[in-house]
């Protein structure tokens, strides 16, 4: 989305620098932040349609940055950070980050990621859309899912649960997340349960459920619908 505003906080000058020439290049519009406070100063003022964000700031960490921003917008947020922890990329998503990346990391899947996320700035897929990929149609008027014309038995939870990941499509829910939104508050450590359903969905819904297309997993954190590029809406 060429000319679209991405936000940079980032304390080594270093990446700054290169991240700001690549994105410029690119034809977004870039203003840099070396602090957090810096930072949540130019997302309130400056009103980027993307952040990227590190979490090893010298001021306060980038978790309670990804925190703070969540309190009043939904821009989206990517971490980029030298954090491998999968407890750290647990945390910053269930903060409310669209996604991760562990530095290094290469500048064509950074452009890529953050063509994702700028897709996220449209209105997501309301409930009486009809969302078609591969041989399956969803329409979530009719709660109905389809495969190559046929109608699939999808359990009632199943169904929430497939509605979860299509509409968030190509960003990372965590287990935690999932299990709030689908099972409730008091199943959120359960994530023996919803390895099981996925299971379920990926043999409904998946051209090789060993070789999953649409459903794919981010280990140790949660999964990602992977919504192809030829789809409908």
């Amino acid at each position: 989305m060429s000319g679209a505003r991405v936000l940079v906080i980032e304390d080594e000058m270093q990446m700054r620098r290169l991240l700001h020439t690549t994105l410029r290049g690119r034809g977004y519009e870039v203003e840099l932040a070396a602090t957090a406070i810096a930072g949540l100063d130019l997302a309130a003022t400056w009103h980027p349609d993307v952040i990227l964000l590190d979490l090893g700031l010298p001021d306060r960490d980038g978790i309670e940055v990804c925190r703070r921003i969540r309190e009043w917008s939904r821009v989206p947020i990517i971490v980029v950070s030298a954090r491998e922890a999968e407890a750290d990329k647990v945390q910053a998503l269930d903060l409310g980050a669209d996604d991760y990346l562990t530095k290094p990391f290469g500048m064509n899947e950074l452009l890529a990621r953050l063509r994702v996320a700028l897709r996220h700035m449209l209105p997501q897929q309301s409930q009486d859309s009809v969302v078609r990929f591969g041989e399956i149609t969803i329409d979530f008027q009719r709660r109905q899912v389809l495969r190559a014309g046929e109608e699939l038995h999808l359990t009632p939870t199943e169904y929430d649960l497939l509605r979860l990941l299509v509409i968030n499509a190509d960003r990372v829910l965590t287990q935690r997340h999932i299990l709030r939104e689908v099972w409730g508050p008091g199943y959120q450590e359960d994530a023996q349960t919803l390895r099981v359903f996925i299971g379920q969905l990926r043999r409904k819904v998946e051209p090789n459920p060993t070789q999953p297309t649409y459903i794919r997993t981010e280990v140790g954190v949660g999964y990602r619908f992977q919504l192809p590029a030829e789809s409908q809406t």
